[in-house]
């Protein structure tokens, strides 16, 4: 539940309510005046001067006054019926506010939620592509998120058919943990046949909207909800898609974030392969064949969730340098002698090789030719 009082939600939904005045814009006014009543009691000069607003904009700041009681019965009317289907809305200023999300250009002022965060949200990867996936589309997705889900992953995605659906659900089969950004009111399933998927995820994740209860799902809500996927996430795996599809909006906006763009790579010919097969071409997207690569890409990132078993690069070792590892493994601190008694190995063939591991950063040299591993 959001922290701000009634009056200072009533604020941000009357500034919203305003044609061309979005976050940024909003954030400047409440900057400079703190709150609404201070706003309105200024003169349109004072508050034209405030950055990217000007006179015009100002002029309309002071028209809409005569909606606010309309904006006030509507917040309230909002409010009851969020609490009626178990749901609630916080603000950008809220701690419950992911802290991701709130890193990007023009993040949500208000988010309508169902369902509650928790820590390990804060590591989350999201899975996007084409509403038409191929059947190597569905296995790849189905297999790579289960085990992103299995290290512990929150998935993020956007509910819609397909790939969307596939990747919440391999989430759940997986007893992991899902966010579903949607383009419509909390209140306004769609698809319509995902309404039990929707109500999966509210018990293990979070649904999310930025959109007020009764909004229809209308094509010009969803550039603005994959911002939201993506700026919810550490980094965005686009597994289907044509090249004009939205999973490339999504991927692009992840860039534009500083996020990774992962791609999975698809034959040669295919529709549903060509916006993947684009981005890993231009350089945009790393292409991945298993959850491994993702999870080594962005380890330090998700160290403090996993903190263990983060998979390490396969390293090729001859049959000498792999003798030498594992007595070192099982026996710590050895003496060059030893090592050669214990490998059956010469002494000049264990020097040869302890110094290339040396050089490999596996192997350290101790005082009095003695070796351990790293």
């Amino acid at each position: 539940m959001s922290k701000l009082t009634f009056d200072q939600l009533k604020d941000i939904f009357f500034l919203l309510s305003i044609d061309k005045i979005g976050p940024t814009r909003i954030r400047a006014l409440l900057s400079k005046f703190d709150n609404l009543e201070n706003l309105l009691n200024s003169s349109i000069s004072e508050i034209g001067e405030v950055d990217g607003i000007g006179i015009e904009l100002a002029k309309r700041i002071k028209n809409q006054n005569r909606d606010i009681d309309k904006i006030k019965s509507k917040l309230e009317t909002q409010l009851k019926e969020l609490e009626k289907i178990n749901a609630h809305l916080i603000s950008l200023w809220d701690d419950e506010y992911p802290n991701l999300l709130k890193k990007i250009y023009d993040p949500p002022l208000i988010l309508y939620i169902r369902g509650n965060f928790t820590e390990s949200d804060n590591y989350s990867i999201a899975a996007v592509g084409t509403r038409t996936p191929t059947n190597y589309g569905k296995i790849q997705t189905e297999r790579i998120i289960s085990e992103l889900a299995s290290q512990g992953i929150t998935i993020v995605s956007g509910l819609a058919r397909g790939i969307d659906s596939i990747a919440h659900q391999s989430a759940l089969k997986n007893k992991g943990r899902t966010i579903a950004v949607i383009g419509s009111g909390l209140d306004v399933i769609y698809p319509p046949e995902n309404k039990n998927l929707f109500e999966k995820i509210c018990e293990n994740g979070v649904i999310i909207s930025e959109y007020p209860l009764g909004t229809k799902p209308d094509a010009q809500n969803f550039p603005r909800r994959n911002r939201i996927i993506s700026g919810l996430s550490l980094g965005v795996i686009v597994f289907e898609t044509a090249i004009n599809g939205g999973a490339m909006q999504t991927a692009h906006f992840a860039l534009d974030q500083d996020r990774e763009v992962f791609a999975i790579p698809g034959n040669l010919g295919v529709r549903q392969s060509e916006g993947t097969n684009l981005l890993i071409q231009r350089g945009e997207a790393k292409l991945i064949t298993n959850a491994d690569d993702v999870l080594i890409e962005l380890q330090l990132k998700l160290k403090p969730l996993l903190n263990k078993n983060i998979p390490k690069p396969k390293l090729e070792l001859s049959l000498f340098e792999e003798k030498i590892i594992n007595v070192l493994t099982e026996n710590g601190e050895l003496h060059i002698d030893k090592i050669s008694e214990l490998t059956n190995l010469s002494i000049s063939d264990c020097l040869v090789s302890l110094l290339t591991l040396e050089f490999r950063g596996l192997v350290k040299q101790l005082p009095g030719k003695v070796f351990s591993v790293i």
